[in-house]
């Protein structure tokens, strides 16, 4: 075989590979058919080209006998047919252009992202620093709180200051002498004008902070130290070192109404769920209490709807979740270190972090979906986290010790922290709210009878 023949049988094997492949390689190496037309069958008039075919094997292949009849079957059919042409390929007018159904930009805005939310700046300075002397370092008390009126209440030894953020004017609410103080716990009513005060001496004072007046005095519910208060609408819930948490009425004379017995040690956090329906307490005895107001009994001990025993330390810091009704953040001392998410519907731990220091408060942001936690030894810090993943969003460091109490302006932007450094720190660290919300008005209806009631 010569030369040409073996080429001529190369092409012809490569040729007969598949029609995308042969195309393929053909584009890619060749120019000689890059000009080459593949013809439409719908543009070919099938009819004509076979009888045309059929015509020119006359007399070769298979020659057709001639016949009268015949003849005039063909000229009719070449009537029909239009044989004047000599084309038996007929390209017709170009193709309509392809009608785009979408826009030139959907599929590319279908692959995008929708626009993230951006990213809040979260200062790690604090925005101001006040100085707060005689600051009790003690993990088991609460000696800070910021109401709804917008004034913030710090207990510094025997005196509770009053901090008007609206104006940045501070006055001295009370200070009381040595048999009873020091001051063990300070909260607001929900009304914001009306204060209780926690002494060591284990009363409990309430105070209207506008006329910077006594009203009464409770007396009778603990026989020590009174370090935690908690608000539920006329209810005021104290809880003792003595392991007692009681329920007070304080519209009426007999102000008792409720008593829940569980830890076997001091009560150092009290918190009321939204709906005013379930209390979470913790101790120095490192248990977690849930408590329901619809098995409670008036005059007597009460059952805990709950007894969670999981932390290995002190349980102070208690948050109800703004989102959630029935999850609750607790977080333990520096035995334990960790916060823990519970359903107190079912009494599950839901999720456990180790944060590898002592955690002291909790406060959830009202406006998204973040926790922050403020912690003790080594680093005194304060730690945003993003809920659920609990991955951390910041750390706002400034404080030189242990970091004991924290709270939140009503707009949920700001908060406050006071140290064992007896110093008192403003962070926004939860930005601006898209809507902010007005402060409730004061509403002084549940203590109308606080006058005639000493």
């Amino acid at each position: 075989m010569d030369a040409g023949s073996m080429n001529s049988s190369s092409n012809f094997k490569s040729h007969s590979r598949g029609p995308l492949q042969e195309q393929f390689i053909q584009r890619k190496t060749s120019r000689e058919n890059l000009d080459r037309f593949i013809p439409n069958r719908s543009a070919m008039d099938m009819g004509y080209a076979q009888s045309m075919l059929t015509e020119s094997r006359k007399g070769k292949e298979n020659p057709a006998i001639s016949s009268p009849s015949r003849d005039a079957y063909q000229r009719k059919l070449a009537e029909a047919l239009n044989m004047n042409r000599t084309r038996i390929l007929a390209f017709k007018n170009k193709p309509p252009a392809p009608v785009d159904l979408y826009p030139k930009d959907f599929f590319s805005s279908q692959t995008q992202d929708k626009p993230s939310k951006p990213r809040r700046h979260i200062p790690q300075t604090s925005e101001r620093t006040l100085d707060a002397p005689d600051l009790v370092d003690d993990y088991y008390l609460n000696l800070l709180d910021w109401g709804s009126a917008n004034v913030l209440a710090i207990a510094l030894g025997n005196t509770v200051y009053l901090w008007d953020a609206s104006t940045g004017s501070t006055s001295e609410l009370e200070t009381f002498d040595d048999e009873t103080g020091p001051v063990t716990s300070v909260s607001w009513a929900p009304d914001g004008r009306h204060i209780a005060i926690g002494l060591n001496n284990s009363e409990v004072q309430l105070w209207d902070s506008t006329a910077n007046k006594q009203l009464r005095t409770l007396r009778g519910c603990h026989s020590s130290r009174v370090g935690s208060l908690a608000w539920n609408n006329n209810i005021l819930t104290t809880g003792g070192m003595d392991g007692c948490i009681v329920n007070n009425d304080v519209r009426v004379r007999s102000h008792i109404v409720e008593t829940y017995r569980g830890h076997e040690q001091e009560v150092c956090g009290l918190k009321w769920s939204a709906s005013g329906q379930q209390l979470a307490s913790g101790g120095n005895d490192n248990l977690l209490h849930i408590w329901d107001r619809s098995v409670a009994s008036s005059q007597t001990t009460t059952q805990w709807l709950h007894r969670l025993e999981d932390h290995t330390a002190a349980v102070k810091a208690l948050a109800w979740c703004p989102f959630q009704s029935n999850l609750l953040a607790s977080g333990g001392g520096g035995g334990d270190r960790c916060i823990k998410f519970w359903n107190t519907h079912t009494g599950a731990c839901l999720n456990s972090v180790d944060t590898g220091s002592q955690v002291c408060s909790l406060l959830w942001n009202k406006n998204e979906r973040e926790l922050l936690s403020s912690h003790g030894f080594t680093q005194n810090q304060l730690t945003l986290w993003k809920y659920p993943s609990m991955v951390k969003m910041g750390e706002l460091n400034g404080h030189t010790s242990r970091v004991l109490y924290m709270a939140q302006s009503p707009d949920g932007c700001t908060v406050a922290s006071a140290a064992g450094d007896e110093t008192l720190r403003f962070w926004n660290v939860f930005g601006v709210p898209e809507v902010a919300k007005p402060a409730p008005k004061a509403q002084s209806e549940p203590f109308a009878h606080l006058n005639r009631i000493r």
